[in-house]
This record gives structure tokens, C-alpha cells and sequence, in this order.
């Protein structure tokens, strides 16, 4: 498809995803054997990491689409941290108390809307 008409098209269907012609580039892959498992030699253009885990979707017997796994968001480890701040100190009762102070909803009737 011609520059002007991915531009025209473009202009045409704005910010709507769904609409827009995705790219597509097709590869001469190859399958081979690796153990008890068959393997897929994917380009090294595709950007790929060594070990990334890849989820395959199979729709009656085809391959429809292959997309990384996203990975969990790794948990704070508090242990790792304990005991790095010793110069702080522990919070006083006096710390604690606020003084009073007018809120912006006291003196509103109970029944009215805000």
C-alpha cells in the first residue's frame, strides 16, 4: 500500500485502533527437533529474548497468534530493607494528636445533598 494511501486512510480513521490496517510481515521459519519437543526458529529481527516464555493461541488446529507471557510484578522484599534506617526514631503519643480543626462538611445538614 502507497504512502499516501496508509496517510489517507490514517487521517480518515483518526484514533480508532480497530479500524486501522495492522502490518503485517511473513517469515520462512523453521521447525525443528530438540529433544522430545519439536522448536521454532524465530528471526532475531523480531527482537526476542533467550528464555522469554511465549503464550501459543491454537484455533482448530491452526496457529492463530504467538505473544509473550507477561510476567508477575515482583513482591517488595521487606527483609532485604530491615534494620537500613537505624537513625530513624519511633513516632511520640504527641506525634500522634492533631489539633482540632473546622472540616468543610461539619455544620451541614444531615438531609442535604453536597
Amino acid at each position: 500500500m502507497s504512502t499516501d494511501r496508509m496517510s489517507e486512510l490514517h487521517r480518515l480513521f483518526g484514533s480508532a485502533p480497530w479500524l486501522k490496517v495492522r502490518e503485517r510481515r511473513d517469515y520462512r521459519v523453521k521447525v525443528f527437533q530438540s529433544g522430545n519437543s519439536v522448536a521454532l526458529r524465530l528471526p532475531a529481527e523480531l527482537g526476542l529474548k533467550p528464555g522469554l516464555e511465549m503464550n501459543l493461541r491454537v484455533e482448530n488446529g491452526e496457529i492463530v497468534s504467538v505473544e509473550p507471557v507477561e510476567r508477575p510484578k515482583r513482591k517488595f522484599n521487606a527483609v532485604k530493607v530491615a534494620g537500613s534506617a537505624s537513625d530513624l526514631t519511633l513516632l511520640t503519643d504527641a506525634d500522634r494528636t492533631f489539633a482540632d480543626r473546622p472540616l468543610s462538611w461539619q455544620g451541614r445538614d444531615e438531609g442535604s445533598a453536597a
